[in-house]
């Protein structure tokens, strides 16, 4: 038995530490894998956004320029002249020539080229080496390609593309159309070319590692320019370019030569531009390699020392169980006695103890659970008495100071029976609204109490109005909680009619026997609750909790309150029941009061 046991403890701890140590190595490596990905790729997408932004305003400038050249007089009446008049042509040219684009070119020196041309066919061109090109390309052939190259809204295009259509020059483009001085739409292309190496100096800072490159695609998926430090990283084919393109804000893994390259590229929104960092996925992941092998290391080494201890502390711990099992043994017989101790001062000489002191302490200790759940019974009642009795004596103060200014404005003004009808009504609601005691009353004093209220109300709003009943008769001496339909009522004139009482509202009050269930039914025509509003009431009235004082006005006015009602139904009948609302915007409102039948 000891041997079997020490072989199960070493059979146990072989596979805990085995299992162990290959989930932390497993999770260790792919999630420090992961996470060094991660922040490689949110490295480079710093970088990428940075350079970017250098980017974007390094090309700003020259839109600058393209303003400057919109907003030239002479330019927008070049684009209106007549293609036949030579002289007219010959002023502008010299006029523009001299007076804008020199201008231009020593506020911007790295300008290669700039030129106008009209969809008359004329052109104007000058170049920062004071050597026009305005007769070295075809001017209408030029505005063909561009014009459809480029939107008409005036947006700047910027195309990998020059006027000499020399590729090896590596030359770009800024585009954009221009109207004339008569006519708000575009009639001419203005044209801006700088050299792509001239952005190298913006990304020549960039330490991209050994095997790393960058480059620059249009938004046509062109490649506009691409580093030449790394001579060995190897070149993209079409359908590469094509992916890579597809993924803007995003990072792609190709195979490119054989070995697996990371690409992460940033649009620009400004110039439609995809910049492209790519960096092997080897160098990336080169300290996986380290983690790994420390793993490795560590965990054989962990392995041996831990077998080793597994095995002395199975040997010495199932002498002792035995000892405990034999007592244990003794105890399923009903020979319930205390184990004896022979001295023993660690652990398990504790768990005899322990099971000693169980056996002395049982009986005390459920005693004492009794006596607790009795105390906290007790308690519970008492704030559930103390509850009930606080609802039943909130009435409101509001209510009471309008009812008394209004008997002395009756006082004052006239000596009638009207102060008399009002001050029975009140001391009967009074009377009614004082008592605290708990059982229920029946729904016809509920009814009575409404009619005082209405007595009272008739007089504050200058008139009748008279509450439809529906009740069977067989059902006015049903049992329900008190106060809890003079608060709907109050509720509605409140709140349901707002600007003021006309002659086809109504409210209408009605009882029904459903299953189980006694219910009073409130209802109105009045404006009703938006479904927000509905919404948040409900969710209120789940919470079975009083209206707080500091409330929404619409739960808590009216004296005691819709949530007050809701409350003190719960607490009569149970948290089965209470107050329901069904209300729709501008049709009206029904509140549900859900007692039991019995």
């Amino acid at each position: 038995m000891r041997k079997s046991l020490s072989n199960k403890l070493f059979a146990s701890f072989l596979t805990v530490i085995l299992l162990s140590l290959s989930m932390v190595g497993f999770i260790s490596y792919f999630q420090a894998s992961a996470e060094l990905d991660k922040s490689s790729e949110k490295s480079i997408a710093q970088v990428i956004r940075s350079a970017s932004y250098q980017t974007d305003l390094y090309l700003q400038n020259y839109e600058k320029a393209s303003d400057s050249i919109l907003s030239y007089n002479q330019v927008k009446e070049f684009l209106d002249m007549d293609p036949e008049d030579s002289f007219s042509y010959y002023q502008y040219t010299n006029d523009i020539q001299k007076y804008l684009f020199r201008s231009l070119f020593i506020l911007y020196p790295q300008i290669n080229l700039m030129y106008v041309i009209g969809e008359h066919g004329k052109a104007i061109s000058d170049d920062n080496s004071y050597q026009a090109y305005s007769l070295q390309f075809h001017p209408q052939e030029r505005y063909r390609f561009l014009n459809e190259h480029t939107p008409e809204s005036g947006r700047i295009t910027i195309l990998n593309t020059n006027v000499m259509n020399e590729g090896d020059k590596n030359i770009i483009t800024m585009v954009r159309r221009i109207r004339g001085v008569s006519s708000y739409r575009p009639k001419g292309i203005v044209a801006i070319e700088f050299k792509a190496e001239d952005l190298a100096r913006i990304w020549e800072p960039l330490d991209l590692g050994q095997g790393g490159s960058y480059f620059i695609m249009d938004e046509f998926s062109k490649l506009l320019y691409r580093a030449e430090g790394n001579k060995n990283h190897p070149g993209l084919s079409a359908e590469q370019i094509q992916n890579v393109f597809q993924h803007p804000n995003d990072s792609v893994v190709e195979k490119v030569g054989g070995k697996e390259y990371l690409f992460v590229s940033r649009k620009s929104e400004y110039s439609k531009w995809q910049l492209v960092v790519s960096i092997p996925v080897s160098e990336l992941r080169k300290p996986i390699s380290t983690i790994r092998t420390t793993t490795l290391v560590v965990g054989a080494l962990t392995l041996v020392g831990t077998l080793l201890l597994a095995i002395w502390f199975g040997r010495s711990i199932t002498k002792p169980i035995l000892i405990l099992k034999e007592g244990m043994r003794e105890t399923e017989k009903g020979k319930w006695r205390r184990l004896e101790m022979n001295g023993r001062q660690d652990e398990l000489g504790g768990l005899m103890r322990s099971y000693n002191l169980m056996v002395t302490r049982l009986s005390e200790m459920i005693e004492r659970v009794y006596e607790a759940e009795l105390t906290t019974q007790k308690e519970a009642l008492e704030r559930h008495q103390a509850e009930f009795q606080a609802l039943q004596l909130q009435i409101n103060p509001h209510y009471l100071y309008n009812t008394l200014e209004t008997i002395k404005c009756y006082a004052v003004v006239q000596d009638s029976d009207e102060i008399t009808e009002i001050v029975e009504a009140m001391a009967f609601m009074l009377r009614y609204s004082i008592q605290t005691n708990l059982e229920e009353i029946t729904i016809a004093n509920e009814l009575n109490h409404v009619l005082s209220y209405m007595t009272i109300l008739k007089h504050r709003i200058g008139r009748e109005f008279e509450i439809d009943v529906v009740i069977p008769p067989t059902l006015l001496l049903a049992k329900m909680v008190r106060l809890t339909l003079q608060p709907l009522i109050e509720n509605i004139f409140q709140h349901a009619f707002p600007e003021g009482i006309e002659d086809r509202h109504y409210i209408r009050i009605d009882a029904r026997i459903e299953g189980d269930r006694f219910l009073v039914l409130v209802e109105d025509n009045g404006v009703g609750m938006s479904r927000e509003r509905l919404v948040k009431l409900r969710e209120k009235l789940n919470l079975n909790q009083l209206a707080d004082t500091e409330g929404d006005s619409f739960y808590h006015r009216g004296g005691i309150g819709l949530m007050n009602v809701h409350r003190r139904i719960q607490m009569v009948f149970g948290e089965l029941y209470g107050l329901s609302v069904e209300s729709v915007e501008n049709e009206g409102t029904r509140l549900i009061l859900s007692m039991p039948a019995e």
